[in-house]
């Protein structure tokens, strides 16, 4: 966790400014970015079930 204190009379946007440089040297937002649109890997069985679902969905708003 990236902690940072105000020094003195600091004014808040420095702190702000000084707070952003932190986290953009820790990478930490990385990181998370990565994490957040991670997809495990399916089998091969899961994907064609899922495959046929959504096709059946389409099919059905289509009209077919």
């Amino acid at each position: 966790m990236i902690e940072v204190r105000r020094k003195g009379d600091e004014k808040f946007e420095i702190l702000v400014r000084r707070f952003n440089r932190e986290v953009q040297q820790s990478g930490v937002l990385t990181v998370a970015k990565t994490k957040r649109f991670f997809a495990r890997d399916i089998n091969r069985s899961q994907r064609r079930k899922s495959a046929i679902r959504k096709s059946i969905i389409r099919d059905a708003r289509r009209g077919y």
